[in-house]
This record gives C-alpha cells, structure tokens and sequence, in this order.
C-alpha cells in the first residue's frame, strides 16, 4: 500500500479536524493529506523500534500502513491527541513486519507469578531522559492501572503505597490491586508501548520484544482460564 504525498496546508501541517471525517468515509484526497502531515511521525517511530532484519524502506512502510489504520480509526471525542493514538498503531504495525522479516528467534517464556524488579520499567533508571520518558509512558496507561501505578511507586506527591492501602481508598482488595498492578506491567512492557524507554535503556533488541510479547500472551491465556473462557 502506497500513497502520494501531495502537500499539506501550511508549514507542513494540515487542519486535521476537518480531515478526519472525509478520510474515513473513503476520501482519497483527505486520507493523503493526513498521511503526508503525519509520515514525520512513523519516522520518529521507526528511528527508535528495533528493525532486525527489516529494511528500513519496509519498516517504514509498515509504519504507514499502521498509520493508515490509526487515521482510520480515530475518534477525536475521545479527547485523545492524534499522535497519542497513532503511535501505538504504527509501532504495532512495524513491530508485527520484524517478526515476520525474521519468524527464527526463541519464544522464551518468563515467569509471570512475580515480575522482576531489575526489569521493571516502572523502577529502572535514574537519568534525567529516562525518567521522563517513564512518566511520559506511565502518562499514557489506561487510568485505573495508571492509578495503581503511580500510587505504589509514589510517582505522584505521595509516598509509594501497598496494595492493601490503596484498594482501600477506591473500595477494591489488595488481591485485585495486584491484578492490576500485574496488567499495568504487561501494558508498559509492550513494545508498541515502550519503544522509547527501551532504546534509552538498551532493552530493545530483538529477544527483549520477543520476551514482553511472551509475558502478555502468557497473562491473556491465565486470565482466559481464570474467567473460565
């Protein structure tokens, strides 16, 4: 899937809003326009995912194509940024192209009973650009699991928090608290999520996409089997 790349409105920018709308009902014009104002964006993805084999001409066109999706699927009454919807749907998309540019690598499978602390996103770093980039990615998590994160590693103003204390400032227990805890890792370890804090912590090779892509298969098959599905 390729597209033409005539120019946008402006200095490089296009008035999305008045876009959206045509794009998604099939305007090829409108749907180029927004392709060509956001490609910056699937470059900025691309710099930073780990290519293994992939050509970066291909990765970069898996990235459109994740771009294509995102513009497809964007609901702007949602109060999302576009970017902030779009780059997890163009990671998804160049990530899924490396695996199948390479289909070889071992499919190891961690432990998922209890997450290990050296390789906890939420715990790593000190560097001034690591801690932003972990309040950036912590900043995007779904807000009850963000809730739970930022209270037990005292992210916020607060000093960290257990489980227990905090299930009970939103009537939950501390076993459901650590479910969420869990599912909060298994979000922030996806590649498609954590590209940028991996680069800057030299987590982002090839196995290390394979291993988080192992922990979240692993915890959708104990959650199915815990649901009775």
């Amino acid at each position: 899937m390729r597209f033409s790349t005539p120019q946008a409105d402006g200095p490089g920018r296009v008035h999305d809003a008045a876009l959206f709308a045509p794009a998604q009902a099939g305007c090829r014009d409108s749907l180029n326009r927004l392709m060509t104002a956001h490609d910056g964006l699937v470059h900025a993805v691309v710099r930073r995912q780990f290519l293994g084999r992939l050509p970066f001409a291909e990765a970069l066109q898996a990235g459109r194509i994740g771009l294509w999706r995102a513009i497809v699927g964007y609901d702007s009454q949602r109060g999302l940024a576009f970017s902030t919807y779009a780059w997890p749907c163009i990671a998804h998309s160049v990530w899924s192209a490396v695996k199948a540019a390479d289909p070889t690598p071992p499919q190891a499978l961690p432990q998922m009973s209890a997450p290990r602390q050296d390789t906890d996103p939420v715990t790593a770093g000190e560097s001034s650009a690591v801690q932003a980039a972990l309040h950036d990615l912590v900043a995007h998590l779904p807000d009850h699991l963000r809730t739970v994160v930022v209270a037990h590693y005292g992210l916020g103003d607060d000093p960290p928090a257990s489980f227990r204390h905090i299930g009970a400032g939103v009537g939950l227990s501390r076993q459901r608290m650590h479910q969420l805890h869990v599912e909060a890792l298994i979000w922030l370890r996806q590649p498609a999520h954590s590209q940028h804090l991996r680069s800057l912590l030299d987590r982002h090779t090839l196995a290390d996409y394979e291993r988080a892509d192992a922990q979240a298969q692993a915890w959708r098959r104990q959650r199915r089997r815990h649901h009775g599905r």
